[in-house]
This record gives C-alpha cells, structure tokens and sequence, in this order.
C-alpha cells in the first residue's frame, strides 16, 4: 500500500516537472470586460507640475489607457506570441513559462527571461 501511494505521488511530481507545450487563448469576455474597465477608469486630478519630474504624466496615461481600450490588437499579438515555441513547468510550486527558440548563431549566449506567476486564463 505504501508502495502504491509513493508511486502515485512520484508520478504527480514527474508531470509537474515535466515540460509541457503552452499556448496563450484568453476567452473573448476577459478583452472585453478588461476593456470596459480601462474605458471605465476614474482619472485623478492633473499633476502639479509641468514636466515628468514626479512621475509619467497623466495626459500619457490616458492616451496609453485610450489605445489599450479602443485600438490595441490583443489577438494580434496573440498570434506572434503564439507563433514561437512556448512551454510552461513547475519549479518550487510556481509555474513557469518560457519561450524556446534557439539561435541561428552557433556559439550565441543562451537568454533566458522567464515569466513567473501563474495567470489562470491562459491555458496550456
């Protein structure tokens, strides 16, 4: 019985280690609603000073928050995003994604930037 149970255990740590293909789908409803929220957002006062001094100025927030709201092409870069080689693994309980792609230089230093927090729409 111990033994079944060890077996069993070992199994589910093997698959949460192993690394497995991902690929990026987020549901129509999350753009939308995510949208309607920047679209939504309640802006605070002007600030008081007329340069960047005291941080990015509120006129370049919102015309970020305008694009992102009305004009930015998420499935668009979904599809780039998507157009490499992506995986996802567990190390120390945490998922990590990763994009793979080997250079077309042969002694290139290896890159590595990884993502490390899971996000639960998207999926593998």
């Amino acid at each position: 019985m111990t033994t079944a149970v060890a077996l069993e255990d070992r199994k589910q740590i093997l698959e949460k280690d192993a690394i497995r293909p991902f690929h990026i789908s987020v549901p129509e409803a999350e753009l939308t609603e995510l949208r309607r929220r920047i679209n939504n957002t309640r802006w605070p006062e002007r600030e008081t000073v007329t340069d960047a001094t005291q941080g990015v100025q509120l006129a370049t927030t919102q015309a970020l928050a305008r694009y992102w709201g009305t004009e930015y092409d998420w499935r668009k870069c979904e599809a780039r995003l998507n157009a490499v080689p992506q995986f996802i693994t567990e190390i120390d309980g945490l998922d990590i994604h990763f994009i793979h792609v080997r250079s077309k230089h042969e002694n290139a230093l290896p890159l590595i930037v990884t993502h490390g927090w899971p996000v639960r729409w998207l999926s593998s």
